[in-house]
């Protein structure tokens, strides 16, 4: 077994929380757990009593659990937690102390605001009464397109604590994008900032939502949020009203909390959209919280006083996934803007000042770090940091090292992977358990999650499919505007009967911890052989030459062949001597197989808004097809380099 990058501290390992909740199990059942592995094991087998116990830990707030803990159907999706279950997201996560800091907010422009738990409900209660004076109801929507502000979260707990369902998306979004997520869910309420800032520029946002309006006939307010102007125009927008103006005088209304039912709609979110319009995700109150306390508390050990960070858009769920941490009454520190906007310092000075504990970002800005030569070692001792987690994408082993070298070397290390599609992890970290050089620590406590070959048989030490065999409380309620279900059920469980089918192509290791290849539906197949991309990303985004890549499988003389395209770091050239370089490297760190048949420079790679980069889109325009939403793309100008490459008709 390989030698752990990084070992928990035993002290902090027995004060932890979910040492505290194993011991509590124990005490409950009479078993015995030697390691994690074995209470993993167990949460799996025993899974509707663990999720029982972990509600009575979880001390949730005016929550009924119910007689039934789990109702089973016929069918995986229609199996249901808690269906006795009543509670209210939005006042499982107002309970902080009165001084106790909720939020802290800091802006690409140096902009910022701090927010007590006591200034946080008074401001929710302020926008809750107005909500209730504009006639909301529960299972109205209220919808944002608003950049990463506090604002965001006042509004998403005024409207969820009425029954209103959230969705929101980030400004960067363009018109047709706003307009294939919203149209979709019939708004009552749109809210929106004046405008955002991005690297060192402010960008207007009215001129789009007036756009927008005439194709959203259901909105009946607009409601504006000062930003980048203290005073904006709202003459050319219907219906719309400052926000500011319901914070100056008292509420009409007492602050109240509808009691819903565990499953009752609390997020809409919604798939990336690069092969047609976004599928719209309907997740409940009951089981984002209870599967984010699992994820916060027993994974992460956050916990009052903790001080939890996501670089995140209001527009991709790690936001959701954040805001969720005031449900442990600790601080969710908010940024906005470009990270590397005067250099690469400004997160981790952020981080430094405000003491962070929980560091959050994606596997790109930490590969863009490294490539930057960026060390913290000198300015910043991050002294109360204890975690720092990736997700986004594959974290590669070279980031785990440099993560250890030159960032945060007493910190764990968690890359974690779930998706949009449950709203939560099935991989994540463990504060007390080592890190291992490019692995997922573990599979998440009470997710029965397992690897399965192309036969459906579990596998281990083995590339396959992530699949999970029991129901677990944050699937979705459903899909918007699809009452018979299919949608919902073609998109996970037509490849295994009565499993749940991520789509990605991993493996479980002898640590028990998961490596990520790359998501199924772009795996390579040349000679028949399986390759998952991130196996590729893995030996080239690490050369000092590249700055990052992009690999698809081009169909060719009755084959597949692989195709690596590269965008460089200034001042180098793709000459024959780095393309050999680059497939020596492959050759001996990966397969023969893996070795691409064409290297091709681009000048951009796309990607989508929230950062990931889109093979399919790519290959698509490879291969002469149409790319069916370009509007999900942050820069779709990008496609226009891989249009009849003469290369690859060669």
């Amino acid at each position: 077994m390989m030698a752990a990058l990084w070992y928990p501290d035993e002290s902090l390992k027995r004060e932890s929380q979910l040492i505290r909740f194993q011991k509590k199990v124990s005490d409950k059942t009479g078993t015995t757990f030697s390691s994690y592995q074995d209470f993993y094991q167990w949460s799996v087998e025993e899974n509707i009593l663990f999720w029982s116990l972990f509600w009575d830990f979880a001390s949730l707030v005016n929550a009924q659990k119910g007689e039934k803990i789990f109702q089973k159907d016929i069918s995986f999706e229609k199996s249901r937690f808690f269906p006795e279950g009543r509670l209210n997201y939005a006042e499982n996560l107002l309970q902080g102390a009165d001084d106790q800091e909720a939020i802290i907010f800091r802006g690409e422009d140096l902009v910022k605001k701090r927010l007590t738990y006591r200034e946080l409900r008074s401001q929710v209660h302020h926008l809750q009464s107005a909500f209730k004076e504009m006639g909301v109801r529960s299972g109205d929507r209220v919808v944002a397109f608003i950049p990463n502000i506090p604002e965001a979260i006042v509004a998403m707990l005024a409207a969820t604590s009425l029954g209103a369902v959230w969705s929101s998306c980030s400004p960067d979004f363009g018109l047709e994008g706003l307009l294939d997520r919203f149209g979709q869910i019939q708004p009552k309420i749109l809210l929106t900032a004046d405008g955002y800032f991005y690297k060192g520029q402010s960008h207007n946002s009215l001129e789009k939502i007036a756009q927008a309006l005439p194709s959203l006939p259901s909105v009946e307010k607009v409601i504006v949020i000062p930003y980048i102007s203290p005073s904006p125009q709202l003459s050319h927008m219907r219906d719309s009203l400052l926000y500011n103006d319901f914070l100056k005088s008292p509420p009409i209304h007492p602050l109240t909390f509808e009691s819903l039912p565990f499953d009752h709609p609390l997020f809409i979110l919604f798939s990336s959209g690069t092969t047609g319009k976004p599928k719209c995700i309907i997740h409940g109150h009951g089981g984002t919280l209870i599967q984010h306390l699992k994820e916060h508390r027993l994974h992460c050990d956050l916990k009052p006083g903790s001080r939890l960070f996501y670089y995140t858009t209001t527009g991709w769920m790690m936001w959701n996934w954040l805001v969720s941490g005031l449900a442990s009454q600790s601080t969710v520190m908010l940024y906005d803007g470009s990270p590397f906007h005067n250099g690469p310092d400004i997160l981790w000075n952020f981080a430094e000042q405000e003491g962070c504990t929980h560091f959050g970002t994606s596997a790109k800005y930490i590969d863009a770090l490294h490539k930057a030569g960026f060390s913290t070692q000198s300015r910043y001792p991050l002294l109360p940091l204890r975690m720092i987690l990736s997700t986004g994408s594959p974290l590669i082993p070279k980031s785990f090292d440099y993560i250890y070298k030159e960032i945060a070397p007493h910190a764990c290390l968690s890359s974690i992977s779930g998706g949009t599609d449950i709203l939560s992890c099935f991989a994540l970290g463990n504060i007390t358990e080592p890190v291992f050089r490019g692995e997922l620590q573990t599979r998440g406590l009470g997710m029965a999650v397992e690897v399965f070959d192309d036969e459906g048989c579990c596998v281990h030490q083995t590339k396959g499919e992530l699949v999970c065999t029991m129901p677990f409380p944050s699937m979705p309620v459903g899909f918007w505007d699809d009452l018979s279900g299919e949608k919902y059920h073609s998109a996970y469980f037509e490849r295994f009967q009565g499993v749940w089918h991520h789509g990605d192509f991993v493996e479980l290791t002898k640590n028990n911890g998961l490596i990520i290849y790359g998501r199924s539906d772009s795996v390579l197949n040349p000679g028949g052989v399986r390759i998952g991309t991130a196996e590729i990303y893995r030996q080239v985004d690490p050369l000092e030459e590249i700055q990052e890549s992009l690999v698809i499988g081009q169909q060719w003389a009755e084959d597949i062949r692989v195709i690596l395209f590269v965008k460089l770091m200034p001042g180098y050239d793709l000459d024959e001597i780095l393309i050999s370089k680059i497939r020596q490297r492959i050759e001996e760190k990966a397969t023969p197989r893996h070795v691409p048949a064409k290297i091709i420079k681009v000048k951009a790679i796309p990607r989508t808004i929230s950062g990931k980069i889109v093979e399919l889109a790519v290959s698509d325009v490879v291969h002469g097809r149409p790319v069916k939403n370009t509007e999900a793309l942050a820069n779709p100008e990008a496609l226009e380099f891989f249009k009849d490459i003469p290369e690859l008709q060669e």
